[in-house]
């Protein structure tokens, strides 16, 4: 009986700190990074305290009599934000004569380094991408070498980095590009870029972003308790550096003339200070509106992380969206196919 007790109280006082650290995970979208740059990283964890809280709450329902309350009322105040982390329903509209299906995908250079041991990962890209048939994608870690997967797009603007190896970010597409540029964001190897397409008499804006990377392997989950700090501290930085990436490209979409989708490797997840900023100009997330399941976008073992996305600003309406599974990359490629008025 008194190890039962002293079992229960410290159960009860890990489900308190899951439940604290699950509630100021709700607060931090509203905290500028550059505040409080270390507690942003907590962001990234969301969907584990949402995990654990869940546990906890299952755990008081059986062995203690109120304790669940607890990580019960502090998920049910979040409720409204995990629409962005989990889809229980899967849309598939119909497609009206006026729609448009893009991709967004991180190629990691096309396996140029031979991350993956298999000679075989730019065919296998081009066959997904052939199965997928976007009639626009945009790349991010972009490689020249990947250029003839792409013999079918006809038009296509490329913004390469790099002294000795050049990469970066490109976009191709079947419908012709009236103007193009560069957002330059400076002191980093990412960038944006942008090209205005005309489809079907009709202008588009289209933005692919590739925000400061954290530089996460999926094989961090072996981290030893001395790198997690180190760990931290990097992560914190590139949050900084989002930031200041983040104002270079709202001040430029705002400026926007067109009808605009927003694709990319984001860095970053649903539940950040960025996408909520992102969120409040208006765009709108074509996995929330057509999504299915957790949507995860990068090959991380410890848990979903979804940081590639396609937004629109509300002349858009997305009808289907699709997250593909193939381990060719680090990341998932994902699809969108919207209409508009």
């Amino acid at each position: 009986m008194i190890i039962g007790k002293i079992v229960h109280k410290l159960v009860y006082f890990f489900n308190v700190i899951a439940a604290l650290l699950l509630l100021i995970s709700y607060i931090l979208p509203y905290i500028p990074p550059k505040s409080f740059p270390m507690i942003s990283v907590l962001s990234l964890s969301v969907p584990v305290l949402i995990l654990i809280n869940l546990l906890f709450v299952f755990y008081g329902l059986f062995f203690m009599k109120r304790m669940w309350m607890l990580s019960f009322f502090v998920l049910l105040m979040g409720f409204q934000n995990f629409k962005a982390l989990y889809k229980f329903s899967h849309k598939e509209n119909a497609l009206p004569a006026r729609h448009i299906r893009v991709m967004s995908y991180n190629v990691r250079l096309f396996n140029f380094y031979k991350w993956i041991a298999d000679d075989s990962i730019p065919s296998k890209m081009s066959q997904l991408i052939q199965e997928a048939d976007p009639s626009l994608i945009a790349l991010q870690d972009y490689h020249p070498s990947g250029k003839p997967i792409f013999d079918r797009y006809s038009y296509s603007f490329e913004k390469l980095k790099g002294q000795k190896s050049k990469a970066g970010l490109a976009i191709f597409s079947m419908y012709p590009i009236v103007s193009q540029g560069s957002l330059d964001f400076p002191d980093t190897s990412n960038n944006g870029i942008f090209v205005d397409v005309l489809v079907q008499k009709d202008t588009i804006r289209v933005y692919n972003i590739h925000f400061q990377s954290l530089k996460i392997s999926p094989e961090m989950n072996d981290l030893g308790e001395q790198n997690y700090e180190l760990l931290g501290n990097r992560i914190a930085k590139a949050f900084i550096k989002q930031q200041d990436q983040l104002d270079v490209f709202l001040k430029h979409y705002e400026k926007s003339p067109y009808k605009t989708l927003v694709m990319g490797d984001f860095n970053n997840t649903a539940f950040s200070y960025l996408y909520r900023k992102m969120i409040r100009t208006g765009l709108q997330d074509s996995f929330v509106e057509a999504g299915y399941s957790f949507g995860q976008t990068y090959d991380f073992k410890l848990f979903p992380l979804r940081i590639d996305f396609i937004l629109s600003d509300d002349n858009f309406r997305t009808l289907q969206f699709k997250t593909y599974n193939q381990k060719i990359s680090d990341h998932f490629p994902i699809t969108g196919t919207l209409t508009w008025e």
